[in-house]
């Protein structure tokens, strides 16, 4: 009895040797469950406020990430060779500075009054520029043109049968439905399509009336920038009570009455002559992304990079991009991004107690919620070329997963990243039978992987019936997405055809709102995600080919973009006046067929001119499937015109 005993117990204890060797080949340390509480803890906390580009907070959070990168001794992204552990007083050394435009500041000279004024509205008591705003002076006849809004799918026109040219153009604040968030008009809300409307109505100018009855409450009185160029034309808001005496004396609730009844044309019997002038001054403050580099321990293979990333901005006091009704409280941001900051640092800490025989390149862009600005600038001025550059992770929204689900995007970006997924979500477990029953069937591991055998045996006993089984059991349900591009950082990376693999655990309540707190991250199910992120870092690594580059099935990203045609563009989304740069066309789309090419600057579509990304939306959004449109690129210093056929969109 003891020695049948015996005999099994030694049987499993060769067996569990036989996994443990297997294990540290592939789960070599674990991610610390304490240490992310503490970096999204402090990422997310009241005194970083938000960490908005440009701000004190955003500076602190990057001071942040590079100390945690000088402490655990990784060279800085902006030195050539490794110098030894750094002092912690050396944190500016892995900072990758790059421009930004944090806002705009009130130059001398701006005013607004009429004929009917005996002098100057008080500028930010009675009226305010709007940040997006071009400079310059009008002095014209004002005309009402109700909520400014043209929608053609809705055949909906608030100029139609109003001459605007060379005019004023006074529109109020919302849409014709209100409050109502399902509205069909709810993007036409944003001041700035209603600036596009006004400017292909030929006006010189937009005033927009306050929606709320204290102007100092009103969001638009606050000078803010949301860093995509100008509007073209001057663009103010103006206050309840003194647009009154603006439109010839009309009470603020007959101009609302006229613009839902579609009467506002007969506003405009008498037209009072306005002068505005608007002067702004663009402050321009450095943002950084931090990058700190561990090299390569193969003589070869250290030339070859692997990037980590994730950004680590957010949205400030909100403002542009906050989904919170009012401006003013701390988006705190912890899921977004403070999660896959704080993953980076945790993917940091795990690798340098490693070897890997390629290069690792940490970073933390910043930049990000205003339009992917930090990667963009990093994949133009890379610390390891671009060419060399094997493959990028990059983490955003990983501390919220539910129901054990995970998405990873760029699947389809090599073809070697459905295998290795697969791998890496397929830790293997054993299971001892002691009495020889046999177990249960095969199963397969979910959501689009590639089969992998279940309940392998590695023991049989005399009577042929399995004692230990070895499991390769997925830890987490996988959704995977083929396309490299999307609206987060890898898609920088994959625009210079670098393999990228996106993971996100998706969207929730707290998404872009101040609600978004660090006790809300589930860090036990994050620490697992990591878990999968270690074990694929490693497969990359031990194998000797790097990933092969393909080209991926685009899908959808989950966000509706409401345009009924498909052009298959990636624009830059960087603060522009001159024409919209693409990062890159997809192949076999409308715009390859048409000619573009990455690095071409659209400056005319469909007769509208382009001078930033809301003027190519907006003209996007006129355009019709199947229909031929010409469209003018500025292609180095040559000016081409292409014919360009729009898709439905699917």
């Amino acid at each position: 009895m003891f020695r049948k005993f015996f005999n099994i117990s030694l049987i499993i204890t060769l067996a569990f040797s036989v996994v443990l060797a297997q294990s540290t080949t592939t789960t070599k340390s674990t991610p610390s469950v304490e240490r992310l509480r503490e970096h999204v803890t402090y990422l997310a906390s009241d005194k970083l406020a938000g960490r908005r580009t440009g701000t004190s907070g955003a500076d602190e959070a990057a001071q942040y990430v590079a100390e945690q990168f000088a402490e655990l001794g990784l060279r800085p992204g902006n030195q050539p060779a490794r110098s030894g552990k750094l002092r912690a007083a050396d944190w500016r050394q892995y900072l990758q500075p790059f421009p930004y435009v944090a806002g705009v500041e009130l130059a001398k000279d701006n005013l607004l009054s009429s004929t009917l004024t005996a002098s100057n509205l008080r500028t930010g008591e009675d009226w305010m520029p709007l940040g997006l705003s071009s400079n310059g002076k009008v002095n014209a006849p004002a005309v009402f043109v109700g909520y400014g809004i043209n929608a053609p799918e809705w055949n909906h026109n608030d100029y139609a049968g109003i001459d605007t040219a060379k005019k004023i153009a006074v529109a109020l604040s919302g849409t014709p439905d209100g409050d109502n968030p399902h509205s069909k008009f709810a993007r036409y809300e944003d001041v700035r399509w209603k600036a596009i409307a006004a400017k292909n109505a030929g006006a010189k100018a937009l005033i927009v009336i306050a929606r709320a009855e204290n102007f100092k409450e009103d969001r638009l009185s606050r000078l803010s920038y949301d860093n995509a160029g100008d509007a073209g034309i001057p663009v103010a808001v103006v206050s309840r009570q003194e647009v009154v005496r603006l439109i010839s004396g009309t009470p603020i609730s007959d101009l609302e009455f006229a613009a839902r009844e579609k009467t506002h044309s007969s506003i405009n019997k008498t037209l009072v002559k306005v002068s505005l002038g608007i002067l702004l001054t663009r402050r321009e403050v450095p943002a950084a992304n931090v990058i700190g580099i561990l090299d390569g321990s193969d003589p070869v293979l250290k030339n070859e990079a692997i990037v980590i990333g994730a950004h680590y901005d957010h949205l400030g006091r909100g403002g542009a991009g906050s989904l919170a009704p009012k401006e003013g409280d701390v988006h705190h941001g912890a899921d977004d991004n403070a999660s896959g900051t704080a993953g980076v640092l945790e993917m940091a800490r795990l690798l340098t107690a490693e070897k890997p025989r390629r290069t690792i390149v940490f970073i933390a862009f910043s930049g990000e919620e205003e339009g992917l600005l930090g990667s963009n600038y990093y994949v133009n001025h890379p610390v390891v070329p671009i060419e060399n550059t094997i493959a990028m992770i990059n983490m955003d929204m990983i501390g919220r997963m539910k129901n054990n689900r995970l998405t990873i995007g760029g699947i389809g970006t090599a073809e070697q990243w459905r295998q290795m997924v697969a791998n890496a979500n397929s830790p293997q477990r054993m299971k001892v039978t002691a009495r020889g029953e046999a177990p249960a069937g095969d199963t397969t591991v979910a959501s689009g992987s590639r089969p992998v055998n279940m309940n392998m045996p590695i023991v049989v006993g005399a009577n042929g019936r399995t004692i230990v089984t070895l499991d390769n059991v997925p830890t987490i349900d996988l959704t995977l997405n083929e396309d490299g591009f999307g609206p987060s950082d890898h898609s920088s990376f994959y625009a210079k055809k670098v393999p990228v693999l996106f993971l996100w655990t998706g969207t929730h309540e707290d998404y872009h709102k101040p609600s978004d707190t660090a006790e809300k991250i589930e860090y036990h199910d994050e620490a697992r995600i990591l878990t999968l992120v270690l074990r694929l870092i490693h497969e990359i690594d031990d194998a000797d080919k790097r990933p092969t580059y393909t080209l991926a099935k685009t899908e959808s990203t989950g966000r509706a973009t409401g345009f009924r045609v498909y052009l298959g563009t990636i624009p830059n989304y960087a603060d522009s006046n001159d024409g919209l740069l693409l990062d890159g066309v997809r192949e076999d789309s409308p715009a390859a067929k048409a000619g573009l090419k990455a690095g071409d600057k659209i400056v005319k579509l469909a007769g509208r001119e382009i001078r930033n990304v809301y003027d190519y939306t907006y003209a996007l959004g006129e355009m019709k499937a199947g229909q031929d449109y010409e469209v003018e690129v500025m292609r180095a210093s040559e000016r081409l015109k292409l014919k360009l056929t729009p898709a439905e969109k699917r």
